[in-house]
């Protein structure tokens, strides 16, 4: 009997979890709370609060700090989401404002873990970290058109599995903040409130709480590289020229790199200019509110429904509007005090090294629902529109001319006659594409280059997706590849090697193993341009025209 309850003993003791399958847990000081995670070979922290939640009284309103300790955080929950625009409920949209319709009841918004009550971070890191390890930090902000979107989708357990593989282990945060209407409202009201991108400052508050507490959880608050996605890319040159590209707290820089995939530069006019206030007109109707002394007041008393409807009420990106977004970041004097391209021309940015690259075919997507536009004149039509009222029929046409046939100036590209899913799909495709990703991105490397000659910078094209019928290589097929690694192909491998070398070093090349060197943009502007099997450098120089065309009117080129 002895030896039988020997042995149970034994057994018993064999069963009991070891440190590294306990709950692990992370005590913060800014504010103060216990954090108590999910084990695992990576370690799971979801939904951490970095600000005070932006409901009643808040709602609309710059995120304030939080002031008080939080207790005990039990971080194992399902990562949360922000209030989405999936589709525009306005009837002019039809039929996706049916669906947006359906989509903005709370039942479904629920069903995806969105509320107002969202401004919170995710956290992973390899098992065993410790407040000691230092860590480089990686913080993702996602992208979705400035109207959907959530760290929920962007699960980094992955990422960090991989950096640990590569024997270059990482801390990754993911962040999310407000999109849509709660997010990037625009109006005079708005700036008169001091309430203008709403998003951004989220953006920025999360920056701080890292930079704040991130060594808790093993960070390097000295080494935090932001990268983001479609408008989280956009998200990240913002952040790079926020407050006239002041991206200190405290005395530190917030980052001290950036990588930004399919995205920069977006040219706006101001939040209180003729777009913004027709937006915010729009959802004021919407929401019943037009009579009201204050109609800010009455948005921000409206049902969470009626507020989320009212919101939508006006066209997304899911739509023929395309990227002529209802909400982007726009100038307001104060966090924004320009247009993009002004502060970067200017010099006005956060000089950090960057990466930054596009998809060979970034427009395709966003060409798919105007399938009556037939004629180039109706794609003049459609660019005065809904894009750029400030420029002239002439100005317009000019820019069209630059496209002269759809074989050869045509998205996808290098298909010939092939993909033109109706008559100027493929000559929209590529001018959507080009103004809004492909070119700007040349544009401000080229006047970086010029005003910062010895800040590092590398740009890629990637091609890995050529040949998808209609599409080609579309806007966001990156994420399958370099986010999830859906297909493990050379591109995924290569970017992984090239990415985290840059995370912990400032260079792709450092840590590249076999992979071929990248050179800086700078050294004959040459871009790396990545394939499904091999990788290969191209010069930077197709459709110069369009370059030189948005460097002489960009002043008319503000959505």
């Amino acid at each position: 009997m002895k030896v039988l309850l020997w042995l149970s003993l034994s057994l018993a003791a064999l069963a009991i979890p070891t440190k590294r399958d306990a709950a692990p847990t992370v005590t913060i000081a800014q504010p103060s709370a216990t954090i108590i995670g999910k084990a695992g070979d990576v370690e799971t922290f979801n939904n951490i609060p970095f600000a005070q939640q932006p409901t009643g009284s808040l709602r609309l309103k710059p995120p304030q700090p939080l002031q008080t300790g939080l207790g005990t955080v039990q971080a194992t929950g399902s990562s949360m989401s922000c209030p989405q625009m999936y589709f525009s409920t306005d009837p002019r949209e039809f039929p996706t404002d049916i669906i947006g319709w359906l989509a903005d009841i709370p039942l479904l918004q629920t069903v995806t873990d969105a509320s107002e009550d969202c401004l919170n971070l995710d956290i992973r890191r390899p098992a065993g970290t410790t407040a000691e390890s230092k860590l480089p930090v990686l913080v993702w902000i996602f992208g979705g058109g400035f109207e959907l979107g959530t760290k929920a989708m962007y699960d980094g357990t992955g990422l960090v599995s991989t950096s640990v593989d590569l024997n270059m282990p990482v801390v990754f945060v993911a962040i999310n903040y407000r999109v849509g209407g709660f997010g990037f409202l625009s109006g005079k009201e708005i700036k008169e409130d001091g309430s203008a991108n709403l998003g951004l400052l989220d953006q920025r508050r999360a920056l701080e709480w890292i930079a704040d507490n991130i060594e808790a959880f093993g960070g390097d608050p000295d080494k935090v590289t932001i990268w983001g996605e479609s408008a989280g890319a956009i998200s990240i040159f913002d952040q790079m020229i926020l407050y006239d590209g002041d991206n200190t707290h405290n005395g530190k820089p917030l980052f001290r790199g950036a990588i930004m995939d399919s995205g920069s530069v977006v040219p706006a006019d101001p939040v209180d200019g003729v777009k913004g206030q027709q937006v915010y007109d729009a959802v004021v109707a919407s929401g019943g509110c037009s009579s009201s002394n204050d109609t800010l007041n009455c948005l921000r008393e409206l049902d969470y429904t009626d507020f989320l409807n009212a919101a939508n009420s006006v066209p997304g990106i899911i739509g023929y509007h395309s990227v002529a977004l209802s909400y982007v970041p726009r100038p307001d004097g104060t966090a924004l005090t320009a247009s993009p391209d002004v502060l970067g021309k200017a010099g006005k940015y956060a000089k950090v090294p960057f990466i930054i690259g596009d998809q060979e075919d970034e427009g395709s997507l966003f060409a798919l629902f105007q399938s009556n536009i037939t004629t180039i004149d109706q794609v003049v039509e459609y660019l005065s529109e809904y894009f750029f009222y400030d420029a002239s029929t002439e100005q317009l046409q000019e820019l069209v001319a630059l496209y002269p046939d759809t074989t050869t100036y045509g998205s996808p590209f290098r298909t010939g006659t092939d993909n033109n899913w109706y008559p100027q799909f493929k000559r929209l495709a590529a001018i959507l594409g080009d103004l809004v990703f492909t070119i700007t991105r040349r544009a401000f490397l080229s006047y970086a280059n010029e005003i910062t000659p010895d800040l590092p910078a590398w740009s890629y094209l990637s091609s890995y997706d050529y040949g998808t019928p209609v599409l080609g290589t579309f806007h966001g097929s990156d994420l399958l590849q370099v986010f999830y690694g859906i297909k493990p192909d050379y591109a995924s491998q290569s970017i992984y090697s090239y990415y985290f070398s840059f995370v912990y070093t400032l260079d792709p090349n450092s840590n590249r193993g076999s992979y071929m060197e990248w050179p800086q943009w700078k050294e004959d502007r040459q871009l790396m341009h990545f394939n499904a099997s091999d990788a290969g450098l191209i010069a930077d120089d197709f459709r110069n025209g369009t370059m030189e065309y948005i460097l002489q009117n960009v002043d008319v080129l503000h959505i």
